[in-house]
C-alpha cells in the first residue's frame, strides 16, 4: 500500500508554549492522571490511593523523610521483610516491622490492628507501587529479580503453613437465601430488600456495584411474543449490563442482557409498584433513575443505595434469619448463584452467560463446591442403591 503525505510545518500560535518531545506539559500530566483515574473503577482507584498512603506513611516512619519515586530496590525489599511473616526455629511467626512504627501506623489510621497484614494485602501494596512506577515511566524496583524471588518464596512459605488461601465468605445458595427472603415483609424496606436480593441472585449473581447501577432505563419489562403469558400475568424484565468488572469499557456484548424472571420479576414488580404508589400519594413525579433506594425513617424513598448499603442489607437480613451475619457479604449472592447452579447441574456455559465470567477458570472453583458432595467416587464403600444423606443446612 502506497501512502503518500505532505510534510506540513506551521508556526506555533501566539502565546502557545512550545513543548519538548521528551516530556509532557503540566496540563497534559493532569489530564493523563484524570483519564487514567476515570478509566478505572472507583473501587480500584480507592484501593490504589489507600495503598500509596500506606507506603508514604511507612516510608516516613522508617526513613525519616518524605517518600519520593522512584524507590530503590532495597526499600521494596525492606517493606516486604517488614510485613511478611516467617517462622523461626521454634515455629513462631515473626516479621521485622518495629513495634513503635507498627503502633504509629495504627494510631494514624493506616492499619486496623497491630501485627503483620495478610499476604494478599502485602502483595497488593507491592503491585500498586509497581503500577505507579509503570504509569509514571520510572525505573520499576518491583520487577527486580531480587524482589520477584523474595515474593515467590514468601508465597510458598505461606502456602506451606496453610496461610496463603483467603477465607472465602459462605455462599448464599438457595436454602440460606430463602431464609433471608423469609424475613422480608410487605413494608417498603421489605419489598425493596426482597427485590434486591432476588435481582442480584437470579440475574446471574450481580456484584454490589452492578446492583446499584440498575436503573429504570437499563432494566425494562421484557417484550412478549405471541402466545406467551401477558406481562400483567407474569412479569419479566431484561437488565442491560453496562460497565462491570469483566467489561470495563461498558460495550454491549452478546451476554449483556440479563433476564429477571420468576420470583425475581414478581419481587421487582412489587417494589416498583410500591415506589410508584409512594410517589403518587405524595404528588411527586414518576420514579426515575436507580432502582434500589434508601428508605428513610419517616418512610420516604430517598437517594440511591451505595454498594456498601447492599452489603449491609445482606448482613442485616442474615442476622434476622438467625444466620451468622459476619460470615456473609454482598459477594455471597454471586458465589451462591454459581454454587447453586452447579448443584442443580446447570451447564457451565449457561451459568457463565449470566454471571459474565470470561474464563471457566474463574467459575470452576464454585462448580466444584457445588458438585463435591455428589461425586460418586467418594461413595465407593456405600450401597449403590442407597439414597445419599440429606445435606446439612447452612447456618
Amino acid at each position: 500500500m502506497d501512502i503518500s503525505y505532505e510534510l506540513i510545518t506551521l508556526d506555533p500560535a501566539a502565546g502557545t508554549p512550545v513543548l519538548a518531545t521528551d516530556e509532557l506539559s503540566p496540563s497534559a500530566v493532569a489530564a493523563l492522571r484524570d483519564l487514567l483515574d476515570q478509566g478505572e473503577s472507583p473501587n480500584t482507584v480507592r484501593s490504589y490511593r489507600s495503598a500509596m498512603r500506606y507506603w508514604a506513611a511507612w516510608f516516613s516512619l522508617r526513613y525519616g523523610r518524605r517518600l519520593e519515586l522512584p524507590l530503590p530496590v532495597t526499600v521494596v525489599l525492606q517493606f516486604i521483610v517488614d510485613h511478611g511473616q516467617r517462622q523461626d526455629d521454634a515455629g513462631r511467626l515473626l516479621h521485622d516491622l518495629p513495634e513503635p512504627v507498627d503502633a504509629a501506623l495504627v494510631a494514624a489510621g493506616h492499619k486496623a490492628a497491630l501485627g503483620a497484614p495478610t499476604l494478599s494485602t502485602l502483595t497488593h501494596r507491592v503491585s500498586v507501587l509497581s503500577k505507579i512506577h509503570q504509569l509514571q515511566g520510572l525505573e520499576n524496583p518491583c520487577v527486580d529479580g531480587r524482589v520477584r524471588e523474595l515474593t515467590a518464596r514468601l508465597r510458598r512459605g505461606y502456602a506451606r503453613r496453610g496461610a496463603a488461601q483467603p477465607h472465602a465468605k459462605p455462599a448464599l445458595t438457595r436454602e440460606p437465601l430463602q431464609a433471608l427472603l423469609d424475613t422480608c415483609d410487605d413494608s417498603l424496606a421489605g419489598l425493596r430488600d426482597r427485590a434486591l436480593l432476588l435481582f442480584a441472585f437470579s440475574s446471574g449473581g450481580r456484584r454490589r456495584s452492578e446492583v446499584t447501577a440498575a436503573t429504570l432505563d437499563n432494566t425494562r419489562p421484557a417484550p412478549r411474543s405471541p402466545g406467551q403469558p401477558s406481562a400483567r400475568d407474569e412479569p419479566a424484565f431484561v437488565h442491560l449490563m453496562g460497565v462491570s468488572k469483566s467489561n470495563q469499557s461498558g460495550r454491549t456484548r452478546a451476554d449483556s442482557h440479563k433476564p429477571v424472571v420468576g420470583q425475581a420479576a414478581l419481587a421487582l414488580q412489587a417494589w416498583l409498584d410500591a415506589w410508584r404508589a409512594h410517589h403518587t400519594a405524595r404528588g411527586l413525579p414518576p420514579p426515575e433513575g436507580p432502582i434500589f433506594r434508601r428508605i428513610r425513617k419517616g418512610g420516604a424513598i430517598a437517594e440511591p443505595l451505595t454498594p456498601q448499603a447492599v452489603r449491609a442489607i445482606v448482613q442485616a437480613r442474615a442476622a434476622l434469619a438467625g444466620l451468622d451475619a459476619s460470615g456473609f457479604s454482598a459477594h455471597s449472592l454471586r458465589s451462591g448463584f454459581v454454587t447453586e447452579a452447579a448443584a442443580q447441574n446447570i451447564p457451565m456455559p449457561e451459568t457463565m452467560a449470566l454471571t459474565g465470567h470470561r474464563s471457566p477458570a474463574s467459575v470452576i472453583g464454585y462448580f466444584r463446591q457445588g458438585e463435591v458432595l455428589g461425586l460418586r467416587a467418594a461413595r465407593l464403600m456405600e450401597d449403590n442403591n442407597a439414597e445419599p444423606p440429606e445435606p446439612k443446612k447452612q447456618r
